[in-house]
């Protein structure tokens, strides 16, 4: 089995404070920030009372790593968020390893407007 290549991408806090420049995510009833400021890419997430989403990523923090092949790196593993599209030309997952969640992203840059 080959292990999948992992590039660090971001660290998720979630937060019940509202923060500059906040982007809603109008399908999950989320506020994501900081992302684009932050030199370590720490994003700040602020989730709406009925945000549909796993309690456990609104309240714990998560890891996000970029990968090729989002399929192959959910392969087997313990699915918390179905892959889906958040915004053009990002493809996101989040999975739980050692009960933590964890964000696989596979994006196309020549689509997606960030980095």
């Amino acid at each position: 089995m080959d292990k999948i290549k992992l590039k660090y991408h971001h660290l998720g806090i979630p937060t019940k404070e509202k923060h500059e420049n906040e982007t809603f995510l109008e399908k999950f009833k989320t506020y994501v920030s900081g992302y684009d400021t932050s030199q370590y890419k720490i994003e700040w997430m602020r989730y709406e009372k009925d945000a549909p989403l796993p309690e456990i990523v609104k309240t714990v923090p998560h890891v996000a790593f970029e990968v090729d092949n989002l399929e192959e790196a959910i392969k087997g593993k313990d699915i918390l968020i179905e892959p889906n599209s958040p915004s053009p030309g990002v493809m996101v997952a989040f999975i739980i390893e050692n009960g933590a969640p964890v964000e696989l992203l596979q994006i196309d840059r020549s689509i997606a407007k960030e980095l």
